[in-house]
């Protein structure tokens, strides 16, 4: 493809390279994860400052999103991608990734041991990581061995389509759970489905995973997605990593429900994770209910009742219209009563910045949400003490009605079983006789 057809390829950085792939065309290196028939490539050896980052990187999206939000440019990595701006903001994102020390240690021990993937104009694909080490070793530790990565050279007519495939292949089925973080992970499930006809099942053999793991992660991405957008970006998608659990378990609970206990359990849910409820206290509350648990923990505190008012005061924001598809996922989506509303206040609110009040008075955020959590804290043991109650309430008869079921199945198989080699009568009639003592110990209560 030429450059007057491809207009997004940097023509210099392509001839530049193309150059180079000329000098030696007898190195070429097997990439079995290229789709395409000639899987064999041009390798060449590139000076590490050379190469260009991808901002098309998966494995960064969420801490991309923090960074926009820090500068407040949304075109950072789409203006001039390969400009400094977006280039040194990438490298600031890779180096400071879990794992990035260990990486530049193993590279300064071993060197680099496979080639990164770049395309016709020197943008990496795969070895995003790698290059960064490799850069790190060469401007902060003097380290000659970081000055030239070794790559793999796509065709100039690489697709943006072939691309993410090939990142699919390469990064995500490979090295998924090292690699990414469970949010980039769901942004790109999503993206490769929209991408793909919105079949899970394209993904999915995509990624080397099953369908339904695929479709949990796209529900949890959503639940994320309308954190974030209920927030105006004051929450960003990198803020919940930690809570992956929290909103795994928010999916499957609300999959199959209506949309009043949808909303209900999410805003709970929500009101919880913003204000750093453990995911374990939170799936207590997963009970239509829910809300009149929290909601009278809620009102029943003094130091939160000016914080119900002044959220009760404020202007309702308008409900998006809502993709139809996501309407088993999400449900309406707009947050209702006193959970509602503070949870619409909460995530709105600049967390650096006090609450301030009516009446002049301020109260310094976090020890706001502190004292909601307990609030949501006191409702979820409310409702963990009310299931403990339900189970004893009904436990002798749900186990006593399993024994007689066992016992009806022995009745049923004991003429065959008699019949077979090795059978123990005494044994049984042994079992029988303690089953009827213990029945006889069970007696009708007095009056």
């Amino acid at each position: 493809m030429s450059h007057a057809t491809n207009p997004f390829m940097d023509q210099g950085r392509s001839t530049f390279l193309q150059t180079r792939v000329n000098a030696t065309p007898q190195r070429k290196g097997l990439l079995a994860a290229w789709p395409r028939e000639t899987r064999e490539l041009p390798s060449v050896e590139l000076d590490v400052d050379w190469v260009r980052f991808s901002t098309l990187n998966h494995r960064t999206k969420a801490e991309q999103l923090r960074e926009i939000a820090r500068a407040t440019q949304p075109d950072l990595f789409s203006g001039d991608p390969l400009g400094k701006a977006a280039q040194d903001a990438q490298y600031r994102i890779l180096i400071d990734q879990a794992g990035f020390d260990e990486l530049k240690a193993d590279l300064a021990e071993r060197r680099q041991q496979e080639p990164a993937v770049i395309t016709a104009d020197g943008v990496l694909i795969n070895g995003n990581r790698r290059a960064a080490a490799l850069r790190s070793l060469l401007h902060d530790e003097n380290n000659l061995d970081g000055r030239y990565i070794r790559c793999l050279v796509l065709p100039e007519d690489a697709t943006p389509a072939e691309i993410i495939r090939l990142e699919a292949e390469l990064q995500v089925a490979k090295d998924f759970k090292e690699a990414y973080s469970w949010v980039n992970q769901a942004l790109l499930i999503e993206e490769l489905y929209n991408d793909n006809g919105r079949k899970f099942e394209i993904v999915a053999a995509m990624m080397h995973r099953q369908v339904k793991d695929i479709i949990s992660d796209y529900e949890k991405i959503q639940q994320v997605n309308q954190l974030v957008d209920l927030s105006n970006g004051r929450w960003l998608h990198v803020d919940f990593e930690p809570n992956e659990s929290a909103f795994d378990e928010l999916a499957q609970y609300i999959r199959n429900k209506n949309d009043d206990e949808k909303d209900l359990v999410r805003s709970v849910y929500f009101l919880g994770t913003l204000t750093g409820v453990n995911y374990r206290e939170l799936r207590h509350l997963r009970r239509p209910d829910c809300q009149t648990l929290v909601e009278a923990e809620l009102r029943g505190d003094l130091l939160i009742a000016p914080l119900l008012q002044l959220s009760a005061n404020a202007t309702p924001r308008p409900n998006d219209q809502q993709d139809q598809l996501l309407d088993s996922v999400l449900g309406d989506g707009r947050p209702t009563g006193i959970v509602g509303q503070l949870l619409d206040f909460l995530a709105t609110h600049d967390r650096s910045q006090p609450i301030k009040f009516g009446d002049g008075s301020q109260v310094a955020a976090k020890d706001v949400t502190d004292q909601i959590a307990r609030a949501v804290q006191k409702a979820a043991l409310e409702a963990e003490e009310q299931k403990k109650d339900l189970t004893m309430l009904t436990a002798p008869t749900t186990r006593l009605e399993q024994a007689i079921k066992n016992i009806e199945r022995a009745r049923d198989i004991l003429d065959r079983s008699r019949a077979l080699p090795g059978w123990n009568e005494a044994a049984f009639s042994a079992l029988v006789t303690k089953a009827k003592e213990v029945l006889g110990e069970i007696k009708p209560a007095t009056k």
